[in-house]
């Protein structure tokens, strides 16, 4: 009897996440249908960054039958997870939530808010700061001989890639202080690791972004920036451990 009784919370939390990620799912496809037909118009703001930089009388290109087609609808889907992200960390803050502390739900929903905003800081600093350097340096050193015609399918899959790269880059202060706070490192660690990190957001920056300097210093000294900005707040989180001791204590007094 007690095996039955102890898997029935187990098929709650399962049918619970099965809610929630449908519930996001859904959040996409309703964007995704909202947008979907102006999803050329989608693709050719997104192309501005090249299409401005390019000789005049070139266009992009499409080299597969399909592209004119797939290309768009494909970026549309993208876009439309993109503009959902708020929906889908609620989910997850909503699934999480209750097996949190009060002083905790204070915690994490401000930091599901914030990873939002600077993800969409991210793809805004990628969009229109990193693509007109990037797309103005490739384009004036092309040989004379050489014309210049992009594909639009390789052109998609070259700015989702800066994006996420971007996105993800610029969520760098949650993550330490979701680290601080749970109290993996300390904050005096990573300020005497700061010449080792500082060394190692060029590396990543070589690994996420094409193989152009331009791309990767663009990407590697936000990261330092933002490394600084999370090393800061942190100073005024306290490890969970002690947050919850504390609570407790307070809670008995």
């Amino acid at each position: 009897m007690s095996s039955v009784e102890d898997t029935q919370p187990l098929i709650s939390h399962l049918t619970e996440l099965r809610d929630r990620l449908l519930r996001a799912l859904l959040a996409v496809l309703v964007v995704f249908l909202a947008l979907v037909y102006f999803a050329n118009d989608i693709y050719t703001f997104i192309s501005e960054p090249l299409v401005s930089q390019l000789p005049e009388g070139t266009s992009m290109i499409a080299t597969d039958v399909a592209s004119p087609f797939f290309t768009p609808i494909k970026l549309t889907l993208v876009v439309s997870v993109f503009i959902a992200v708020p929906m889908i960390l609620y989910q997850v803050w909503a699934f999480v939530a209750p097996g949190l502390y009060k002083h905790e739900k204070r915690l994490i929903f401000p930091l599901l808010a914030s990873s939002s905003l600077l993800f969409y800081c991210g793809v805004g600093f990628a969009y229109f700061v990193v693509f007109p350097l990037v797309f103005g340096f490739f384009t004036s050193i092309a040989p004379v001989d050489v014309q210049i015609a992009t594909d639009i399918a390789s052109y998609l899959d070259f700015i989702l890639a800066l994006f996420m790269a971007f996105g993800l880059a610029f969520e760098i202060p949650v993550a330490i202080l979701l680290l601080t706070w749970t109290g993996a490192v300390e904050p005096d660690d990573l300020r005497k690791k700061r010449p080792y990190i500082v060394v190692a957001a060029f590396v990543v920056g070589m690994l996420l972004t094409p193989p152009d300097i331009i791309s990767q210093t663009l990407l590697a000294i936000p990261m330092c920036l933002l490394f600084e900005v999370g090393l800061f707040f942190s100073r005024f989180y306290k490890p969970r451990g002690e947050e919850n001791e504390e609570n407790e204590e307070q809670s008995q007094g």
